[in-house]
């Protein structure tokens, strides 16, 4: 079964329609037993870094996804806050990936949204997917490129288009808006 995990934080109904045309059952939810239980757990979002934190953290959510031992996507906001530190309302996050979250600087039109390739392509999430392949990008925050760096997209700046450290993985393109390319970026993640 796949959890996604439930907080205040959108997008996550449409990463839960993308997950069940793959033909898998998932939950949506924020219950600590289910979440350790479940095969796989999605930690999706679009919303701001600080209330999404405070949210975690009065719910203890903040430790549980710290602490998971089964494969575990972050998307988009998710990759976010598994990093040290966010500049969105200097919010202190979840400390998985040893980078910081920064924001573009208004050179070009922030926020970057729209159709961007990757360079730098190593992790199994990307099985059977190319590097001319497009993913769909919507943020004004990005996460520094470092050890943890599975993708780089090049927009104002090269920033970690996906990143993996042990049983987590993160994109900040969003796979469920992604068209064919997104969903075998989803079905990868899902048969790890």
């Amino acid at each position: 079964m796949i959890a996604i995990v439930k907080y205040n934080a959108g997008n996550i109904q449409s990463v839960k329609n993308a997950v069940e045309r793959l033909g898998f059952s998932c939950i949506v939810t924020n219950d600590e037993t289910i979440l350790k239980s479940a095969d796989k757990v999605i930690f999706p979002g679009v919303g701001e870094a600080c209330s999404a934190m405070n949210y975690l953290k009065e719910r203890k959510l903040d430790e549980i996804i710290k602490n998971l031992k089964q494969p575990v996507l972050g998307i988009c906001l998710g990759q976010q806050l598994m990093c040290n530190f966010s500049e969105e309302g200097n919010t202190q996050c979840l400390g998985i990936f040893d980078v910081n979250v920064k924001k573009f600087e208004a050179k070009e039109k922030v926020p970057h949204m729209g159709w961007n390739n990757l360079s730098e392509i190593k992790s199994a999430l990307f099985n059977r997917i190319s590097p001319e392949n497009d993913f769909y990008f919507v943020h004004s925050y990005y996460a520094e490129i470092g050890e943890n760096t599975t993708s780089i997209c090049d927009y104002i700046k090269p920033f970690s288009a996906s990143m993996q450290k042990d049983n987590f993985y993160a994109t900040q393109f969003h796979p469920e808006k992604s068209s064919k390319i997104g969903e075998q970026l989803l079905m990868n993640f899902l048969k790890l």
